[in-house]
């Protein structure tokens, strides 16, 4: 496993000391989890930039094509 450091204010570590002791997680997995959320986000992002343009040459302009589609 890698580590990572990095450096935050003083404001944002008592945040996170407050909900560490709220959760009962440790700083670092909250951390980690907030970062595993926001890469999937970006992912997703990304994906769906690439997507819709595909998509919306075929016809598909609401989710309820995608629906119709795939039921």
């Amino acid at each position: 496993m890698s580590m990572l450091t990095l450096r935050i204010d003083d404001k944002l570590d008592q945040q996170l000391n407050e909900l560490a002791a709220i959760t009962g997680k440790s700083k670092s997995d909250i951390a980690r989890d907030a970062l595993k959320s926001q890469v999937f986000l970006s992912r997703l992002e990304a994906l769906r930039a690439k997507g819709v343009p595909l998509a919306q040459a075929q016809g598909i302009l609401t989710d309820e094509d995608v629906f119709a589609l795939i039921s």
